[in-house]
Order: C-alpha cells, then structure tokens, then sequence
C-alpha cells in the first residue's frame, strides 16, 4: 500500500520530472528487469543481427576493423621486470618463439588472437580463451596453446541448479560462495552444421583453464552487451533508406515518356508497361490516357546533412570517432581531429589496461612462464619461493601515431628534460622496451665508432636556457662538432 501512496505523493509534489508518468513520459516504460534476465532473452538475437552487420554494412565493418586496429594493431607485448639482464632476456626469446605456436588452430600467433579476441569483444562484449596445455612430445616451445571460443559457444540460456549451493547460470557453474569453478561449454558451435556430429553435447571446463574476456557495465553481470547494442537500430534502418535511395536515383535516370494511340490495334512498341523501365524507353498505351514522364521525386538537399547527424549518431553509440567509422575527411581539420582522437585513445586505454592486459594478457604470461620453468624451457632459480618477482611484467601497446610530430616530440622533449616523465616512460608509451631501446642505441654507436661514422647531430636540448648567450653557446657548440666532424674527414682523405 505504501508504494502507490508514495508514488502520487511524488506526483503531486514534483520532484525528478525523469520519474513521472506525465503526457510526455506516459509512453516511456523501460524493463526494470537485471542486464542478465535481459541478455538472456535479447542476447543471441543482438549478437546475430551485430554479426549481420558486420557482414554486410559497410559502416559496421568499418567500426569494427577501426577498434580492432586502434586496440590490438600489432600486439600489446610484453617486457619483463626481472632484474638480472641474462634470465630476461632468455625469458623474452623463449616468449617470442611460442608467440609463433599460441593459436590452437595454427592460423596465427599470438598478437593474432589478441586482433581477434578484441573483435569478439566488439561484436558481442565478450570472447572466451580456453588454456589448453599439451604433451611435451608435441615439440611446441612451451607445452600451451590458446583456444578462442565466441559467445555463442557457452550457452547462455543454461541455468539450474546442481546441489550443495553449486548452481549454473548462464552456462557458468558457481560454488556455494558465488565463485566461477566451471564452464559448460557446446562441443560444436550451435549454429555450424558443417562439423558432423556432436550436436548439442557439453563439455564442462574448469575455470582455471578459461579466460573470461568481458567488461561488465552493470554490477553482477555474467555475459557481455555487445558495443553495437545501441547503434544496431540506426544502422539497420539507414542501410534500408540508403538502398531505397540508390533506387530512386536509379529510376530518376531513366526518361520515360508514355503516348496514347487512337487505334486500338496498333501494335505497341517495344516494351510493354508492365516491364521494368529502360532509359529511353516508350510504352504505347490504350486510348483515352495522357501522355506522362516519369518524374520521381528528389530528395533535394536533405540526404547528405540526414545520413551524417545520423551517422553521428551510430559513431557516439559505438564510441568510434566519426572520421574513423564514415572515412569521411572533408569535415575535419586538425583541432577536431585531434580532440576526437584524444578522447577516442582514452577509451582505447582504458580497455588495454582493465580488460586486455589484466584478462588475458596477465593469466597468459603466467601459465606461459609455470610451464616453462616446470619443463625447463628456462631456468629461473628458486621460482616457487619469488614467483611474483619472476612474473613482473610490464605490458607495451602499440605506439600511437602522432597527430603533428614535430609539435608532439618536442613537447615530449621538453617533459622529459623537466623531469615530468622518463625516458623509459616515453619509450613504454612507444610500445618498446627502454633497456632493449637502449641497448640497440649502444650497438649502434660501437659499430658507427669502428666504422668511423656518426649519425648524431647536435641539437638544442630541452633544459637549454633560452636566452642569446644560451643561443651563442649553442652555435659555438655546432661550430665545434662541425669542425671536428671536418678534422675526422680530413683524416679519412689522408690516409692510404
């Protein structure tokens, strides 16, 4: 009785007007059901029409090859933190020769997966990773391999209870305190015929050898909400309108003309009415009608400013930038490009750091490093008792491409010379290892000294006082690496 009484109460006084039921909200009654009740009813149709899509829209496509690029592009990779240079090295060699044995289905590496497992988790917000570990006689690198498994693989319509507080839902087994112990997988994918056999059938899986990949955005969510969720409306729609509008262009370049004849036994030209219409095309037709062209109607101006505020609309939906969904270039110019790129990246970021790398990238590294110290792939002595030692590791994405690279490495420069970053921090945030960078550069110097070559130009360094006796030492400093570098080629024309 409280309810009703309270809820007129809250009519009458006012309050939030987003919680009245008045002339314009009367409509708007949305399910008060949790995101599970609602993926289990909505989730297979939603992942499929996300799938359709992707298949056949353009659009869609492109968002998806966008996000999957921006994420993953060449790998997110990893570089040790251990401390002795011989045992990390070692490490990172034996990492990248199994990289090359990681798939399970022997299709790509492991930089690969990542690419695919990113895409999975667009189209239906999540992917899982089955940890297969192998015979030491299947001559891999270290005895693992990766198995990627969609969202219709785990079957989300299986929920019962099994006793002693273990329940399954949504395919997911759960112990009696709410922990993940198992998963029920399809033995085959549910909607390919093409495997004999097997259909229908489950295998159940323990947890520990899969890899949930999924960003929930409600508390107690199980499965994923595909990203297209919001945007599959429009974008069906507007694919629908864009056809009929190919259509009507069509037909309004064809010029039809229809004549009457008074003789009713005239034999009629080619084409009869009842045919599609030809350009050029004339249709005699019976006694007592008028002579018409076809004149379909135009849309006039309204098609281009319609299709991009509503393709706006799909790119806020799919949080691609619009440039990137449309490859439409004409609107934009280098401030709004780089606003839209900056926000784009932080998105981008954070699913790297809280979904990619604490998911997969993580759980990956240490069954990899588990195994390989257990067969002796590597030796890291007294790994049991400094095992969270042994697996620090620092996760390198893909470097991003700079907007305006003069402006952006000198600002970079300028942080790095005050103090506000590291070097190590600038070249992480390159997609590479400082110590490796740094080693390289060694290298590079001991070969161009025996070879009596040198690369390296002088330049004004960040901390550099900007003032004219800074400036004059600055050109007295080049003055003397020129006329050393001349010295060094005099020499080199003296000599025999």
């Amino acid at each position: 009785m409280a309810g009703p009484f309270l809820r007129r109460l809250g009519a009458w006084v006012g309050g939030f007007d987003a919680g009245l039921a008045n002339r314009r909200l009367r409509g708007f009654r949305p399910a008060r059901a949790h995101v599970n009740a609602l993926l289990a009813a909505a989730g297979p149709d939603m992942n499929a029409r996300a799938r359709y899509l992707v298949r056949n829209n353009g659009y869609a496509q492109g968002a998806l090859d966008s996000w999957a690029a921006n994420t993953v592009g060449t790998g997110v990779k990893p570089s040790s933190l251990i401390a002795a240079p011989a045992r990390k090295a070692a490490l990172q060699r034996l990492w990248q020769d199994w990289t090359d044995e990681a798939d399970a289905e022997g299709v790509t590496d492991f930089y690969g997966l990542q690419r695919r497992i990113a895409r999975e988790f667009f189209l239906t917000g999540e992917c899982f990773v089955r940890l297969r570990a192998r015979r030491p006689g299947d001559g891999l690198t270290v005895p693992l391999q990766l198995q990627c498994l969609p969202s219709e693989m785990l079957p989300i319509g299986r929920t019962e209870v099994l006793g002693g507080g273990r329940a399954i839902r949504q395919g997911i087994e759960f112990d009696a305190v709410g922990r993940r112990v198992a998963y029920h997988f399809h033995r085959r994918h549910p909607g390919d015929p093409t495997e004999p056999g097997l259909a229908g059938e489950t295998v159940r899986v323990p947890a520990e050898d899969v890899l949930h990949i999924v960003d929930p955005v409600e508390s107690g969510q199980l499965r994923g909400v595909s990203r297209f969720a919001p945007a599959i409306v429009k974008l069906f729609l507007l694919d629908q309108y864009d056809d009929a509008e190919l259509d009507r262009k069509k037909v309004a370049a064809m010029y039809a003309m229809f004549i009457t004849s008074n003789d009713p036994d005239a034999a009629p030209l080619e084409g009869e009415l009842g045919d599609q219409v030809a350009p050029g095309q004339i249709v005699r037709l019976d006694p007592g009608e008028d002579m018409k062209v076809a004149d379909p109607a135009d849309s006039g101006a309204t098609y281009e400013p319609f299709q991009y505020r509503t393709l706006l609309q799909v790119s806020a939906a799919l949080g691609i930038p619009y440039a990137h969904l449309s490859q439409d270039m004409v609107k934009a110019n280098y401030s709004n490009a780089r606003t839209a790129l900056m926000e784009f990246r932080r998105r981008v970021e954070a699913f790297q750091h809280s979904v990619l790398v604490y998911q997969l990238c993580r759980p990956v590294w240490a069954r990899f490093t588990d195994l390989a110290v257990l067969t002796g792939a590597v030796g890291l002595p007294g790994y049991e008792r400094r095992r969270r030692d042994y697996l620090a590791c620092e996760w390198l994405p893909p470097k991003w491409q700079w907007v305006d690279p003069l402006k952006d490495i000198r600002a970079e420069i300028e942080e790095i010379g005050a103090g506000l970053k590291s070097r190590s921090q600038a070249i992480g945030e390159r997609g590479y290892d400082a110590e490796e960078v740094d080693r390289q550069i060694a290298a590079d110097r001991k070969r161009e000294g025996r070879l009596g070559l040198d690369f390296r130009r002088s330049a004004q360094g960040p901390s550099a006082p900007a003032t004219q006796d800074g400036a004059r030492a600055d050109e007295e400093d080049d003055e003397d690496d020129d006329g050393r570098a001349a010295d060094r080629d005099a020499g080199r024309r003296a000599e025999p």
